[in-house]
């Protein structure tokens, strides 16, 4: 009798599998890269201004004197007028080979162009021309995870086109595959690479007219304070000087390591996101930053903003990131020197984020965008204010009671004079030939 007791349960778990194995599929996601090559002149001659095009692959954000600019991803800059947020214009594009950052100051905007820097003259938002160019500055690169290098036997540059390809294929039913990643290039969800930073505008010194800068989301890998623009790429800072904004000259560059991501200048400090932790540099020399300290974490991807004595991490997992934590840190920065963390929250696969403190606004990928009081930096998650779940939100820039957001399907503007409801002023829808639905 206990033979067949023992059997029973046995052959039914044996028939379960087979039917689970038979019947089971997934749509799985993945990037398929190809080798692609370009040479010098492809690139630089393929810089120009043109008509306005849809948004397709965007990336980083950036806005200033009410104009808006969006990168889409390697092509160039989108110009739009934003004076109006809730009739936004678009005005021009910037066709810029191998573009992912931007910073603008005054009427000069810095771009990347592979291994070059380019500067433009934008006072006319119609007829944007490049002014200057600092050849082969930048050594590599990576979008959507997709690496670029200059050849040096050849002179060429040598990219991957990144595709994404979904597949229906037959799985065990017991298999439990997470999600397979995001659209971001750069700095990552996928990526990375990404997008933007949202770090704030600091008037520049150094000239008898003061200088005015823009404002970047919280992925920016470009940055300005004082007499100089900085660019980080995953090991080093590149320092440029633009006392005269139409000619930026190299200045210093300063290792940094490995998995550096994103910069926030926040006063007479810059506070570096990489893949290990939140570097803190002083920068009361602004031609030469010193670095004061290291906050370290698991090996995940890292924007930061700050303040006063707080900085605000977000840590995400999911393919270059590859770690497997998702949550916010806040971390008490009152001694530079000592940075110690206050308390972690639990996320699910947070991006990009802003503050307009006491509002603190976390992008959380496909789950959407949060809204949080501050205040009690103990107490955060339970002072969720609002949770907007039907969007895929990558990056914000807090303005002026104007919250700019890129997302998976477009740029979004909110309203937050009420930031227990925020409300949708306009979207600019992406058009993207073979979405990933």
């Amino acid at each position: 009798m206990k033979r067949i007791l023992y059997s029973i349960p046995v052959l039914f778990l044996a028939l379960f599998g087979v039917a689970c194995t038979d019947k089971c599929t997934e749509t799985r996601t993945f990037r398929r890269f190809t080798p692609v090559t370009l040479t010098l002149a492809q690139v630089r001659q393929g810089i120009g201004s043109e008509a306005p095009r849809t948004l397709q692959k965007p990336g980083k954000i950036y806005t200033k004197d009410g104009f808006l600019f969006i990168n889409e991803l390697k092509e160039g800059i989108h110009v739009i007028d934003n004076r109006n947020p809730n009739a936004p214009q678009m005005v021009s594009f910037i066709r810029i080979p191998g573009n992912g950052d931007m910073a603008v100051r005054n009427n000069i905007l810095y771009a990347d162009s592979y291994m070059d820097l380019v500067a433009f003259d934008i006072s006319d938002a119609t007829n944007i021309r490049p002014v200057n160019r600092v050849n082969n500055i930048f050594p590599n690169g990576q979008f959507e995870g997709g690496y670029w290098y200059i050849n040096q036997a050849t002179g060429d540059v040598q990219d991957q086109r990144v595709d994404y390809v979904t597949e229906r294929i037959q799985t065990n039913c017991q298999d439990n595959v997470g999600p397979t990643g995001g659209w971001w290039g750069g700095v990552v969800f996928f990526d990375t690479r990404g997008l933007m930073n949202a770090a704030p505008s600091t008037s520049g010194g150094g000239g008898q007219q003061q200088s005015t800068n823009g404002t970047a989301g919280s992925m920016a890998r470009f940055a300005l304070y004082n007499n100089y623009l900085y660019t980080v790429n995953s090991t080093e800072m590149q320092l440029f000087d633009i006392r005269n904004p139409a000619d930026p000259k190299v200045g210093n560059k300063i290792q940094m390591g490995w998995g550096i991501e994103t910069i926030f200048p926040y006063k007479d400090k810059l506070f570096i996101g990489s893949q290990t932790g939140m570097f803190i540099y002083d920068n009361k020399n602004p031609e030469k930053p010193e670095r004061l300290s290291v906050f370290q974490h698991a090996r995940v991807c890292d924007p930061v903003v700050v303040h006063e004595d707080k900085a605000y991490v977000t840590l995400r997992s999911g393919n270059t990131c590859q770690g497997f934590t998702n949550q916010l840190d806040v971390v008490d920065i009152s001694n530079l020197l000592s940075p110690k963390l206050i308390k972690s929250y639990p996320m699910r696969n947070p991006h990009g984020l802003g503050i307009d403190f006491p509002n603190l606004f976390i992008c959380e990928g496909a789950y959407g965008l949060k809204s949080f009081d501050a205040r009690d930096a103990l107490n955060i998650d339970k002072n969720l204010r609002e949770h907007i779940k039907d969007i895929d939100a990558y990056d914000v820039i807090p303005l002026d009671k104007s919250l700019l957001m890129i997302g998976r399907d477009g740029f979004y503007q909110y309203d937050y004079s009420n930031p227990k409801q925020l409300r949708l002023m306009s979207k600019i829808p992406v058009k993207r030939p073979n979405a990933i639905s």
